[in-house]
């Protein structure tokens, strides 16, 4: 109910900034847009290098990977907009990326070229390209990324009219070109880091405005100026200001004029003649992303008489809008294609001026397991998804699977795929050092340019949590499952050997999976730490009398005994220490512990990652035959069983994120493996 007639309106009002929106509107004239350049002269920058400094803005961090320093722009993790276009796993291309926005930036000749992200379907090209659009939006409404632009206030029988820039351009264009090389200096005085950039000529319109008016006021430039009101210019793609994007259409329907411009027959008979530049629509999108940048959507798909436009506007920074000289222009040229397209491209003799001023930048898939279990994550954020609960290592599964398809078998008949799917996440191999690991990525050159695309993966999740087949959870068999189902429609597997390579790839990931919860499971049944922590005890007392060659006092008889060889090698064989290395494994853990009381502190069995797991395994393997895992395949299942498993069930959804009905599931597929002798000794 509301107690007054505008208490909504009220309400909704004063959600508005109005500090920022007077900041946005700011309107003055030009001396005080001068003003505005002697404080901060970084006002005039070109689109380059607004761009380059608004992905800076949003902080980077600097790694070492494989011995190798990269950088990770935080800007492309879409923070502001809560991760919503976040680019997973492409850390190496995004730094190509900003290298050529900062060349640009520093007048280097990448400022001269389109940039070309080049890639598979469903590579994320679309998304950088729609995050840099964005961004630009963003940046200039903060003051360090203001951006400024003019109108003329003009008398047309006895009322005034307002006539914006059309192309949107930097005020300074308006003070003569020979006159700039006096002036610049000095409004640039107190930044002498930052020099005022090439502006080039007037747009013909506003150059027709300002000859007329210098003939009125004969050449008196003051009184010229005072019919400039210079305004704050906010880019926006829905209102075509700042930012453009160029998709082609059907060739009948579509001329270069879209991108320069066309006559507008309305006006004609008010200036009477069609090469009256006041009779121009400046709204090609060249002219509309001025300032900024303009997006060409699969742009190898263009006619070739838009090409000649767009190389104009590339090497020149030019276009040739019909009946008007050339026009200088400042923008972002951003294109994407993917591989089809670009071969053509490449094989095209009449595309060579293109190739010549393209710089490509490849956009592959992601192969790295955890970056691309991040897209999943995101888009099937949270456990709970339509009231279903996704079981864990469901999407990292299918991730499993998807970067699978991308990886080249590699050339060392040691090394299976998926090994080096886990090299390339960060784990370690014996045998194999950073060094390897770079060889394997160089050797692979064409790696993630082919493969299976995450969005086909998002389709299959999304069947699954739609089906029938789980009420309250799917896990990953269930997706697994759906992923093979679609291999026989899928349009995008180019060959029958392919399509079965990626079938043996979904055994492979179910095998992994079997083994992962195989572990999971019995660290569940081990997970009692009393336990552990006394066999922890157990192992250690005896290795330290191994090693010192001494004897160790049995509590229960009170006699010295010789160190329990025995108990010993059942802990160390559960990690593979081969009994010609059991000295130096004790030695190890020996020295460890010595290494932490140096340190002032304790050892305990969680601090060594190995020892930890060998005495689960341990642990699991005395405690498995007490619970008879292998009775829950049968019907009858006795009380004290059935307590048991429940504990352990308690376990698997306290510490390992399943559900009562996921946790049941894996329960007894583990224990149907136990049950066909499956299971590690």
């Amino acid at each position: 109910m509301t107690t007054g007639p505008h208490t909504w309106t009220s309400k909704i009002a004063a959600l508005q900034d109005k500090k920022e929106y007077a900041e946005l509107n700011w309107e003055g004239s030009f001396e005080e847009y001068l003003a505005i350049v002697r404080q901060n002269p970084r006002v005039t920058r070109t689109a380059y290098q607004r761009l380059y400094d608004m992905v800076l803005s949003h902080g980077k961090t600097e790694y070492i990977d494989n011995k190798k320093k990269l950088v990770r722009y935080h800007f492309f993790s879409d923070d502001r907009n809560g991760g919503r276009d976040a680019v997973f796993g492409l850390d190496v291309p995004l730094m190509k990326l900003v290298n050529v926005f900062k060349s640009a930036a520093l007048g280097y000749g990448t400022e001269k070229r389109v940039i070309l992200l080049h890639g598979p379907v469903g590579s994320s090209k679309s998304t950088i390209a729609r995050l840099l659009k964005r961004g630009m939006e963003d940046y200039v409404k903060t003051p360090e990324g203001a951006c400024y632009t003019y109108s003329w206030n003009l008398e047309k029988n006895g009322t005034q009219e307002r006539i914006v820039s059309p192309l949107h351009e930097e005020p300074l264009k308006l003070i003569p070109r020979d006159w700039r090389a006096k002036v610049f200096p000095e409004l640039t005085a107190g930044d002498k880091g930052f020099t005022i950039p090439e502006l080039g000529e007037l747009n013909p319109a506003c150059r027709y405005i300002f000859k007329d008016l210098m003939n009125r006021y004969h050449g008196d430039f003051t009184k010229v100026m005072s019919h400039i009101r210079v305004h704050r210019l906010v880019f926006s793609e829905k209102d075509r200001v700042g930012i453009g994007t160029f998709q082609p259409k059907d060739e009948k329907n579509q001329d270069s004029t879209e991108l320069t411009g066309d006559i507008n027959y309305r006006k004609i008979a008010e200036y009477g003649s069609d090469s009256d530049p006041r009779a121009f629509n400046f709204d090609g999108e060249f002219c509309v992303a001025n300032r900024g940048i303009i997006e060409f959507v699969e742009m190898l798909k263009l006619d070739v008489a838009f090409l000649y436009d767009l190389l104009g506007a590339t090497q020149e920074h030019k276009i040739k809008p019909k009946k008007f000289p050339q026009t200088d222009i400042d923008e972002v040229i951003l294109g994407h294609t993917n591989e089809p397209e670009f071969k053509k491209l490449e094989s095209n003799e009449f595309m060579e001026a293109l190739r010549d001023r393209t710089v490509k930048i490849d956009i592959p898939y992601i192969t790295k397991l955890s970056e691309e279990q991040k897209i999943y994550e995101k888009e099937f954020n949270g456990r709970r998804i339509k009231g279903k609960h996704i079981a864990p290592h469901t999407l990292e599964m299918a991730a499993m699977w998807a970067v699978l398809t991308r990886l080249e078998e590699p050339k060392k008949h040691n090394l299976s795929v998926l090994q080096k799917l886990k090299l390339y996440n960060g784990k370690t191999l014996p045998n194999f050092t950073e060094d390897n690991i770079k060889e394997l990525r160089k050797e692979a050159a064409r790696e993630g340019l082919e493969g299976i695309s995450p969005r086909y993966v998002q389709d299959k999740v999304s069947n699954a949590l739609v089906s029938d087949k789980s009420e309250t959870s799917i896990n990953p068999f269930m997706v697994l499952n759906e992923l093979e189902a679609g291999l026989k429609n899928h349009s995008l597997i180019p060959s029958e050997d392919t399509r079965k390579r990626y079938r043996e790839l979904l055994n492979t990931v179910k095998q992994e999976y079997e083994d992962i919860v195989k572990n999971e499971v019995q660290r569940a049944i081990s997970a009692d730490e009393d336990a552990i922590a006394k066999l922890c005890g157990n192992y250690i007392d005896n290795v330290k009398a191994y090693t010192q060659k001494e004897k160790i006092r049995n509590k229960y008889t009170g006699l010295y005994e010789e160190p329990d060889e025995r108990l010993m090698r059942s802990i160390e064989e559960k990690i593979d220490v081969p009994e010609s290395r059991k000295d130096d494994f004790r030695r190890e853990i020996m020295n460890y512990i010595g290494a932490l009381a140096i340190d002032g502190k304790t050892f305990n069995w969680r601090t060594n990652e190995r020892l930890q797991k060998a005495l689960e395994l341990k642990l699991f393997e005395d405690q498995k035959d007490s619970i008879k895992l292998k009775t829950l395949v049968s019907s009858v299942v006795d009380r004290e069983t059935q307590e048991k498993i429940d504990v352990v069930k308690s376990r698997l959804i306290k510490n390992f994120g399943y559900d009562e009905e996921s946790a049941t599931d894996v329960l007894n597929f583990v224990a149907s493996i136990f049950a066909r002798g499956d299971a590690k000794e």
